[in-house]
């Protein structure tokens, strides 16, 4: 049985005395990462909170039985943005006594032992309503065979320092990203072997960094999707996927989503083409983090940006702000919701480089830039020049689709 823990965890060794929560801990993980759940609590809150704000694995070997113990770990997972794992020791009440009885030390007795045992039966069917979503079980039996996968959170790249091309929002605009790369240096060519797709030829060591929304409503749907892809193939590109490649997903996945118009039109581009394209479309959205930490963590990329909390972190928030950004929970006139300005209150020393709500031009705010300068609307296509922050538009050569808050130029 393997059991995954990401890098930036808070696990909880939940069981009865003597069920072998220190023992596993002692067996798979680093004595600096573990805190005794028998300390004075208050300290032990202060210095969990302390280690979450660092993003630093933690293990508490025995936390109290009670809902109410938890909760407080639930909210301190959450503030700071970290998974939280339960590993509940499901031993029988028999073995527990049998062991306490050869420690040294207290334990408890044998009417509260039964006690502790049913707390655990109890959390067992509640644990995921509190709000822990992994949870793994133990028994004597499945103890022995298990293992701890440390995985590396894929949004952790802070070892790559460019230079960096990124670029905003495509969603088909083909012709104006082969006039973006080439006005960047790029060149790109249909591939010498014949087979579908492009060579492009890199500039001085450089990497594309795709903002997302590589689909829908514009005419080169497939084409941006082969070049993109074929670059994150090659190592010259990156790509973060936007939220209209997560509805492509579930739509290619069989999953019941609503059709659009610019949906439909990626749809149909899909269908034109060779057998197994589809599936290679969505693995390849699938693979993609929602957001990467580049050069030192001084740069962040996502779709729709990323609070300073949240990055290199990886939970279910931090995923969907970074693909769909932060609403008010309004309207505009058009009934589309109102989007909050997170970057108008951003100080964090990254740059936070985005795309997702079309603005007229990219400006600076806070450290932070919208690249997103609405090409299939008519608008340009724009990349940010990075570490040297210089902006560079082609415009677009038409406009490709309108909606609601756009209007053609």
């Amino acid at each position: 049985m393997k059991i995954p823990i990401p890098e930036q965890s808070l696990v909880l060794l939940i069981g009865p005395s003597g069920s072998g929560k220190s023992t596993l801990a002692n067996a798979h993980f680093l004595p600096e990462d573990v805190l005794p759940g028998t300390v004075d609590e208050a300290k032990l809150h202060d210095e969990v909170a302390r280690r979450l704000k660092q993003g630093t694995l933690t293990v508490i070997d025995g936390v109290p039985l009670s809902a109410e113990s938890r909760r407080h770990y639930v909210t301190l997972a959450r503030e700071h943005h970290i998974a939280l794992v339960a590993v509940a020791m499901d031993t029988p009440e028999a073995l527990c006594l049998e062991r306490n009885r050869t420690r040294t030390g207290s334990h408890p007795s044998p009417r509260a032992l039964r006690n502790q045992v049913l707390q655990l039966q109890n959390a067992l069917k509640g644990l995921a309503k509190e709000g822990i979503r992994h949870v793994h079980a133990l028994t004597p039996e499945t103890v022995d065979a298990v293992s701890f996968e440390h995985r590396p959170l894929p949004s952790h790249r802070q070892d790559e320092h460019g230079p960096f091309d990124i670029i905003g929002d495509i969603h088909g605009c083909f012709d104006e990203l082969k006039a973006l790369l080439t006005e960047l240096g790029y060149t790109v060519a249909p591939r010498a072997d014949g087979a579908p797709g492009y060579d492009v030829g890199t500039p001085a060591g450089r990497k594309v960094v795709f903002l997302g929304d590589l689909v829908d409503r514009g005419p080169g749907v497939t084409d941006v999707l082969r070049l993109s892809m074929g670059m994150v193939e090659a190592g010259t590109a990156l790509c973060v996927p936007g939220n209209h490649e997560i509805k492509l997903l579930k739509k290619l996945r069989g999953k019941d989503v609503r059709v659009g118009r610019g949906l439909a039109m990626t749809l149909e581009q899909l269908e034109r083409e060779p057998s197994g394209f589809s599936q290679a479309v969505a693995d390849f959205i699938e693979a993609r983090s929602p957001h990467y930490v580049l050069d030192d963590g001084l740069l962040v990329v996502a779709h729709a940006g990323l609070k300073e909390p949240m990055h290199g972190r990886d939970t279910p928030e931090v995923r969907d702000f970074a693909l769909y950004g932060e609403t008010t929970g309004e309207a505009d006139a058009y009934g589309l919701p109102v989007r909050a300005d997170w970057a108008q209150q951003y100080r964090g020393p990254a740059t936070v480089v985005y795309g997702h709500t079309s603005v007229p031009e990219a400006e600076w705010v806070n450290n932070t830039v919208c690249l997103d300068t609405g090409c299939v609307f008519g608008g340009k296509l724009t990349a940010l020049r990075y570490p040297e922050k210089e902006l560079v538009s082609v415009p677009a050569q038409r406009a490709y689709w309108q909606s609601r808050g756009h209007a053609a130029p």
